[in-house]
């Protein structure tokens, strides 16, 4: 994932040089322990400090759409359990990215400050307020082949965590129990699901001409909701915890479908309610990815096609979720209706070739032409094309001899 110019400009003038040559970022910095919520409040150009075991390739990627000038994590980035890709991703873009952070630094900082990163050092002044490990991309190389060692363990565990989700789950997965019945009309139909994920944006603007064709129910996965929206889509239906969508996603129109546990409460119900609107409880152990898809297919869904994820082995692992196991379970169910983006786009032509075009525009011209030359009014025309032909020829002859 490429830097944009802009940033990349943005970053030169934030480097500073410091005493014995050195070069450090002077930023904002802004801290939360959870990466998802820190994203809400995340400006370009901001140092971003988290507390992310093993960051994965989505945190990453929407940490460099905020424009963040550096990533301090007070967790191991690669903690070796398996190679996750959060790092390589920020590793390519050049984003400098400490790990190992002292975790006192949520307490030194204040929201916003100014602060200067040399390093692997954060610094107020000449005060140092945390240091960490800087990673380069031949450090995060090595760390992830030496990860790969870890693979055998979490498959084990992932078998495991699926073993457990089904005996708990199985009523749900199998059966359709507990699934809400919602009100927009879907049976037979074609269903988007847009996730603020992998590639999302690159996906729903390849998908824009199957989703002008087929005109799919377009369903938001919390944040996919404003993605929807800023592809210049309006979901019809939003699912998730709803803590991390738009005021203006959810007053759309479009339909609510609110992730519970197993006792109904969620944190985004409440801030639903605040904002006077209805919303259906769906009680689902899974990610708001799994309860979209099991909405789908439950209410008769002809083809789901996924936006914004892959769950491919790779992807399934770094995601670093014991949830995972739903996802993984959720795809064996909906099965045969499940295509993700880049299926679509592979599978999805346009209905008229170019060549058929061309015969199309030949027979057009033909047909013109011989109702002309029926004619008498095309009787003339012939004639005079006739006689400006034979003095063409003419002229051109009396030049050759």
């Amino acid at each position: 994932m490429k830097v944009p110019e802009a940033l990349r400009a943005r970053l030169g003038r934030m480097m500073r040089p410091r005493r014995g040559g050195r070069t450090g970022i002077v930023a904002p910095v802004r801290c939360d322990r959870r990466t998802n919520r820190l994203l809400k409040r995340l400006r370009p150009g901001d140092i971003a400090v988290i507390d992310h075991v093993d960051l994965d390739r989505a945190s990453a990627e929407a940490l460099l759409d905020a424009g963040v000038s550096a990533v301090l994590d007070t967790s191991p980035g690669i903690s070796g359990r398996y190679p996750n890709l959060g790092p390589r991703v920020l590793a390519d873009a050049g984003i400098p990215f400490v790990d190992h952070v002292d975790p006192e630094v949520f307490a030194r900082v204040h929201e916003g400050e100014p602060l200067t990163l040399d390093g692997g050092t954060l610094l107020r002044g000449t005060t140092v307020l945390a240091t960490g490990t800087p990673q380069t991309s031949e450090s995060v190389a090595a760390a992830m082949e030496a990860a790969r060692a870890g693979m055998s363990v979490q498959l084990e565990a992932f078998a495991a965590n699926t073993a457990e989700y089904l005996r708990r789950d199985h009523a749900l997965l199998v059966d359709g129990l507990g699934v809400p019945a919602v009100s927009t009309p879907i049976e037979g139909r074609h269903v988007l699901v847009a996730v603020r994920g992998y590639r999302h944006r690159e996906d729903l603007a390849a998908l824009r001409p199957y989703i002008r064709q087929f005109r799919p129910v377009l369903i938001g996965v919390d944040g996919g909701a404003d993605e929807l929206m800023e592809a210049g889509h309006r979901p019809d239906i939003i699912v998730g915890d709803l803590e991390l969508v738009s005021d203006k996603a959810l007053v759309s129109g479009a339909e609510l479908v609110v992730r519970t546990d197993r006792d109904g409460r969620s944190p985004g119900l409440k801030r639903v309610r605040d904002l006077g609107l209805d919303a259906v409880c769906f009680p689902a152990a899974g990610s708001g990815e799994d309860a979209a898809m099991l909405l789908a297919d439950d209410a008769g869904a002809g083809l789901i096609v996924t936006a914004g994820t892959r769950a491919g082995l790779q992807e399934l692992l770094d995601s670093g979720r014991a949830g995972m196991a739903g996802t993984f379970l959720t795809r064996l169910r909906v099965g045969g209706k499940l295509v993700d983006a880049e299926g679509a786009i592979r599978l999805h032509r346009s209905r008229i070739s170019p060549w058929s075009l061309l015969g199309l525009a030949g027979a057009a011209l033909l047909t013109l032409a011989v109702a002309a030359y029926g004619s008498p009014a095309g009787t003339v025309y012939t004639a005079f094309i006739a006689m400006r032909w034979d003095a063409l020829a003419h002229w051109f002859t009396g030049l050759l001899t």
